[in-house]
């Protein structure tokens, strides 16, 4: 990496960064559908070499958001609705095993939870889609993690659950949500030790997905 490297940019999470920073450029449409992403440009712009760029471009072909073609580099897919729907019975599924798992725990101590739902409250309340995209994961994350169990938290981050909750959001939800009280709704289900809250939260994840 270059010394004077953009001040934005974290050693320690420079593949994540630059990873975002592309995200970022294919959902404002800085990069256009089947528009080809040069990676030595990219490491010019953020003045880093291109091990991590090509490291997240990497990370973002995997999660079948770019698509690399022999002599002709890598270029941004042309998704669809379909194309981000398909995760979300995947991730639901995962989700209703983590209630089960963590229901008791989370009966008893549900405050991470309640953390992330003050924050969307706050997003909601300015329309900080930024906000209540990270806010939203994060409480999914806390749930899932609560289940302790590695596996499953680790097929749940394999999913890329932030970028496709960040471009279904972005690009299909338009209408403002009040995120914050879908998840409160969960909170409390949870507090009640609701014997229907895999069924809940499996509802829940799948009335996410955007409609095809």
């Amino acid at each position: 990496m270059a010394s004077a490297a953009a001040p934005h940019l974290i050693v320690h999470s420079l593949r994540e960064q630059i990873r975002e920073h592309i995200l970022e450029g294919i959902v404002s449409g800085r990069w256009q559908p089947g528009e080809r992403i040069v990676e030595r440009r990219i490491a010019v712009e953020l003045q880093v070499s291109q091990t991590p760029v090509r490291e997240a471009l990497r990370e973002l072909e995997s999660l079948r958001l770019i698509e690399a073609e022999p002599n002709k580099g890598v270029r941004v897919r042309n998704l669809t609705a379909a194309d981000l729907k398909e995760s979300y019975p995947v991730r639901a599924g995962l989700e209703q095993v983590a209630a089960e798992l963590a229901a008791g725990r989370l009966a008893d101590d549900h405050s991470a939870l309640e953390r992330e739902v003050a924050a969307l409250r706050e997003a909601d309340a300015e329309l900080d889609g930024e906000a209540q995209v990270r806010h939203t994961v994060a409480f999914h994350h806390e749930l899932v993690r609560a289940a302790g169990n590695a596996v499953l938290l680790h097929a749940w981050e394999t999913l890329g659950i932030e970028v496709w909750t960040t471009l279904s959001i972005r690009w299909l939800s338009p209408a403002p949500r009040a995120y914050a009280t879908e998840h409160q709704e969960l909170v409390d289900a949870f507090a009640r030790r609701d014997p229907d809250i895999c069924a809940l939260i499996k509802s829940h994840v799948l009335s996410c997905a955007p409609q095809v």
